[in-house]
């Protein structure tokens, strides 16, 4: 299986893990032609408490590593969980409480990253 498909697989699952925790405002950012990213691929997702950050974080670790044996690289943020970012290397996941997301704004330092909106 080539990269991209392993890559895009990975992707799929963490959007699926995202929804069914009800994750809102879901957006990818491509930073592949991007140089000196730290990762291919940003998913940012908002959630209305840290018990659903927390939830939407767990049920992203649990859906990659059951369906596609594979765990994440590091895990931060998840004492308080305003804000948790789970990295896959190559995909890293955002999960902020809204309010957090909204004064970070990490989306408009990546302007030139292409982003698609994930409908709910």
């Amino acid at each position: 299986m080539s990269k991209n498909t392993e890559k895009q697989q990975l992707i799929d699952k963490i959007l699926e893990a995202i929804q069914d925790t009800k994750g809102e405002d879901v957006q990818v950012l491509d930073l592949s032609h991007i140089e000196n990213t730290v990762a291919d691929t940003f998913i940012i997702c908002s959630a209305n408490s840290n018990t659903q950050v927390s939830a939407i974080a767990g049920n992203v670790e649990k859906k990659v590593r059951n369906e596609l044996q594979d765990r994440p690289w590091h895990v931060e943020g998840a004492e308080n969980s305003l804000w948790v970012l789970v990295d896959y290397v190559s995909v890293v996941v955002h999960i902020f409480q809204r309010h957090i997301r909204e004064y970070y704004d990490i989306e408009s330092l990546w302007g030139d990253a292409k982003v698609t909106k994930i409908e709910s």
